[in-house]
């Protein structure tokens, strides 16, 4: 009983991390949406690593996103008696209109090898469309 009082504190700790920031009214949030079979991270803005890779908070304006995008590339797509595997992506998407308190949606996904991600405005509009960066061991 008393190991079990003591982790308490720890595992409530741990719950903590799960929970986002507070979105700042006087910046544009950027949520990650991640369909299954896939991991999506924030990596960069303008060229700066992000502290914490599960959203984007950037001033109005123009901004560069980097993603980082693991997708699961099916058996069919790669040959006869072929495996599946997954391939990991360094996206970039450039926007330039990017409003304070709006918040957007980056949704990606991959066709065959190709991986693609869209930024959606919140009427979801498609505004953006991302670049391949780089794929491999990123």
């Amino acid at each position: 009983m008393r190991p079990l009082l003591l982790s308490l504190p720890l595992l409530s700790l741990g719950g903590c991390a799960l929970l986002m920031p507070s979105h700042d009214p006087s910046q544009a949030w950027i949520a990650l949406d991640a369909r299954e079979g896939q991991s999506m991270q924030a990596s960069r803005v303008d060229d700066k690593p992000l502290s914490d890779p599960r959203f984007f908070q950037v001033t109005p304006g123009r901004h560069e996103l980097e993603v980082r995008l693991e997708f699961e590339v099916g058996a069919g797509d790669i040959g006869q008696g072929s495996d599946g595997y997954r391939r990991t992506c360094l996206l970039k998407l450039a926007y330039a209109d990017f409003t304070a308190g709006e918040r957007y949606q980056l949704q990606a996904g991959g066709i065959g090898f190709r991986p693609w991600v869209r930024l959606y405005d919140e009427r979801n509009r498609e505004v953006a469309k991302a670049r391949e960066s780089r794929c491999g061991d990123v």
